[in-house]
C-alpha cells in the first residue's frame, strides 16, 4: 500500500523536513534544528505541527446521537457543553481501548480526533454501534495543524481574531480567508496551544504566517519527548486493546456518572478494576543516570523479581534526565519506590516516579 502524504508535504520538505513512514503517512520525523533543540523551541516559544495524518469524524445528531455515542464512549455527553472537548477512548468487551481519543460537542453533532493507525478501525467500530441514523464523515479534505507553545497564543491571535479568548479544552469556529475553520484550545505537549482543523487548501498558507510571525517547524521526533514530559500516553505504546483505562492511571477521563453506571462495553473489568482488581498501574519511572529505558525494558524488585515492563522512554531535555513510564505491580507503584531497569543486560537503579515530569501550563 502506498505511503500517503499530507497536505504540508512539499511544505515541510522545503523546509528540510527528514521524513519517515508513520501511521501509512510520510511525516516529518524532525527538522534541520534537531529534536532537542525543537524540543526547546515548542516549551520556551511556539512550535507547529503538521498532524493531519489524524483523523478527523464528524457525526451529526440531536439527543439520540448523545445517547448512542454513550454506549460506546464512556463520558457524560449529556453535560458536555457546546464547543467543549473531552479526552475519552473507545472500549472493548474485555475492558481494553481500541483507541483514545477527543471528542468536542459542536452545533450538528460531535466532532472526534482519532489516532492515526486506529482512524479507520474506530470508523468501523463507530459505524457498526450508530447503525445509519447518523450522518458520519471520515474528513480526507481537512488538514490538522498544532501550534503549542508559550507564545502560541499571541502568534495565532495576529492572524484569527479574538482566538486567545478560548479556554483549555474549549474551540469554536473563526473564519480565515473568508472559509470557515475550527479552532479548540489544546493539544499534546504539556504546553498551552491549539490545534487548528482547516480545509487543506489553507494549510500551507497559514502555516507559513505561524511561522513568519515566529513559530518554529516540529517533528514527530520532539511531539514524543514532549509527550512525555508530561504524562501523557501514545496509543499502541502506553495503551492498548489490552490495557484498562483503571491499570493506564486513566479513570478521571470516566465520567463519574458512567463510572457509576456503566452502559459501555468493558464495563465490568473496569468496574472490577475500580473496584480493587488491579493487578498492575502505569507509572512514571525516573533511571538513575543517563540510561535510557526504551520500551519492552524489564522492570525488577530489589528482590531480583521481575514486576513490570517499560512502555515509552527517552532523554527528557525540559527535565534533563532520563524519564520513562510503564507497568508495574501495584504493590510497588508508590512513588519513590526503588526499582532495576535491565537495559542490555545489566542493571540500572531508577526510582518510581510522579507523573508528569513536568508540569503542564495550560489557560484555563
Amino acid at each position: 500500500m502506498e505511503t500517503q502524504k499530507t497536505a504540508l508535504y512539499e511544505f515541510n520538505k522545503n523546509l528540510g523536513a527528514k521524513f519517515v513512514p508513520f501511521a501509512g503517512y510520510e511525516m516529518p520525523i524532525q527538522f534541520s534544528a534537531g529534536i532537542v533543540e525543537e524540543h526547546k523551541s515548542t516549551r520556551n516559544e511556539a512550535g507547529l505541527f503538521d498532524v493531519s495524518h489524524m483523523g478527523q469524524l464528524s457525526i451529526e445528531g440531536n439527543h439520540n446521537l448523545e445517547l448512542a455515542l454513550e454506549n460506546i464512549i464512556p463520558i457524560d455527553l449529556k453535560s458536555i457543553k457546546l464547543h467543549q472537548s473531552k479526552y475519552s477512548f473507545l472500549t472493548n468487551e474485555k475492558g481494553g481501548i481500541y483507541d483514545d481519543l477527543i471528542v468536542t460537542k459542536v452545533a450538528k453533532g460531535f466532532n472526534i480526533i482519532l489516532n492515526a493507525a486506529c482512524k479507520n478501525n474506530d470508523f468501523t467500530i463507530i459505524k457498526k454501534a450508530l447503525g445509519d441514523k447518523f450522518k458520519l464523515t471520515l474528513h480526507n479534505n481537512l488538514s490538522l495543524i498544532a501550534l503549542q507553545g508559550p507564545k502560541s497564543s499571541e502568534i495565532l491571535e495576529k492572524i484569527v481574531n479574538k482566538v486567545s479568548d478560548l479556554r483549555f479544552m474549549n474551540g469554536n469556529n473563526f473564519f480565515y480567508n473568508n472559509k470557515n475553520i475550527y479552532i479548540t484550545r489544546s493539544g499534546y505537549t504539556g504546553e498551552d496551544g491549539f490545534e487548528i482543523s482547516l480545509p487543506n487548501s489553507l494549510a500551507e498558507d497559514i502555516a507559513k504566517k505561524l511561522l513568519s510571525g515566529g513559530a518554529k517547524p516540529i517533528g514527530l521526533g520532539a511531539r514524543d519527548t514532549l509527550r512525555l514530559e508530561a504524562g501523557l500516553c501514545l496509543y499502541g505504546h502506553d495503551i492498548n486493546e489490552t490495557t484498562s483505562p483503571i491499570e493506564a492511571n486513566l479513570k478521571w477521563a470516566i465520567s463519574k456518572r458512567r463510572r457509576e453506571e456503566g452502559g459501555f462495553p468493558g464495563y465490568e473489568k473496569i468496574k472490577s478494576d475500580m473496584n480493587g482488581g488491579l493487578s498492575r498501574l502505569r507509572v512514571g519511572v525516573k533511571p538513575e543516570g543517563k540510561v535510557i529505558a526504551r520500551e519492552g525494558t524489564k522492570i525488577f524488585s530489589e528482590d531480583n523479581e521481575e514486576i513490570g515492563s517499560i512502555t515509552s522512554g527517552t532523554f527528557g531535555p525540559s527535565v534533563n534526565s532520563s524519564i520513562a513510564m510503564g507497568y508495574i505491580k501495584c504493590n510497588f507503584s508508590k512513588v519513590g519506590t526503588k526499582i532495576f531497569l535491565e537495559v542490555r543486560g545489566k542493571k540500572y537503579d531508577a526510582k518510581v516516579s510522579e507523573l508528569p515530569f513536568y508540569k503542564k501550563k495550560y489557560v484555563r
